[in-house]
């Protein structure tokens, strides 16, 4: 998700759960092939399993930018085209490219070409008007003849012209029927789902009838959510950490981004405080004095100490009021 699933989002996810496969945010091509590649490609070991999304609908350029993940260490490329952003579609990707499955075969071939980890395709059931679960099949198998066999389906029509983003995301009904039907009609393509997806009763629902799910905004708003994925999901009954755990396990990482590209450091103004913490704003959600917690990290003037430690006075402040202390 753009601008938000960044590498600290990503660090931070990866101390709730061991074995979730993380995504970038969606990086373009031009940005890789002219911009700062480290700012864009850098990330910490311990995110593994990671996806680098690519935005991009140029084959060559696709290519390459591919071949720099590989290179920079990532377990699979994704290719977005299921983003409705009019940025997005003014650079002639994202959903736009459901339009022209031929185009989205060259790009993905392309990529498999010049790889060898996998090569995925995340996308929606349709844009604009068009309805048909007709379009959609013939979407993934045209793409699937290329030897691609993971497809994210955002199952909800891409309106381009009309509705904002977010309006994207709410506004066209979710037909998690289409992902099913894909699922029957290619046994051989693994199928993950995507879209309005929150509790864990409906990621198992879903699971009944294809191979994954994916999160997108419940993980960022209530990442939490993702603890019980280990053992439920992956076989790993390790203990998971608790709310507190999560905190502490942040408090060297921030302290040590903070004194390598904290403010005035590296491109782009550096680092501050609140470029990390934005990320943990959802961790107590459902639990009493959460808002006090949001309220803490979102002070102003605290976050413009730079001191880490403001997320144990968060933590402090919302158990004076929790009736959860425990589960923290």
């Amino acid at each position: 998700m753009m601008d938000w699933t960044d590498r600290h989002c990503r660090q931070f996810h990866r101390q709730i759960t061991r074995h979730t496969w993380l995504y970038t945010e969606m990086v373009t091509t031009g940005a890789l092939l002219h911009g700062d590649v480290p700012r864009h490609l850098d990330f910490n070991q311990e995110e593994h399993p990671i996806a680098l999304q690519l935005g991009g609908s140029e084959p060559s350029d696709l290519a390459k930018s591919a071949k720099l993940g590989e290179q920079w260490g990532y377990d699979e490329i994704n290719l977005n085209c299921g983003c409705p952003s009019e940025r997005v579609q003014k650079g002639a990707f994202g959903a736009c490219l459901m339009a022209e499955p031929a185009l989205v075969a060259d790009c993905v071939k392309a990529m498999k070409d010049a790889v060898d980890i996998d090569v995925t395709v995340k996308h929606r059931i349709g844009i604009d008007d068009v309805e048909s679960y007709d379009f959609v099949r013939d979407f993934v198998g045209k793409i699937a003849d290329t030897g691609c066999t993971t497809f994210i389906v955002h199952a909800r029509n891409a309106i381009l012209k009309g509705l904002s983003p977010k309006e994207n995301r709410e506004v066209p009904p979710l037909k998690y029927d289409y992902a099913y039907q894909l699922k029957r009609d290619f046994p051989q393509l693994e199928i993950i789902i995507n879209g309005g997806i929150k509790t864990l009763e409906e990621i198992d629902l879903h699971l009944e009838h294809l191979d994954g799910v994916m999160l997108g905004r419940e993980a960022y708003h209530n990442p939490y959510i993702m603890s019980q994925f280990d053992s439920r999901y992956y076989d790993d009954d390790a203990p998971y950490k608790s709310r507190r755990e999560v905190i502490e396990a942040m408090l060297p990482y921030i302290s040590a981004q903070l004194e390598q590209h904290g403010p005035g450091k590296g491109s782009g103004g550096g680092l501050k405080l609140n470029g990390i913490t934005r990320h943990m704003l959802g961790l107590m959600t459902g639990l009493v004095g959460a808002r006090a917690f949001r309220q803490t990290l979102s002070d102003s003037k605290k976050l413009a100490s730079g001191d880490p430690a403001l997320l144990l006075e968060a933590l402090q402040r919302m158990q004076g009021i929790s009736d959860y202390v425990s589960h923290v």
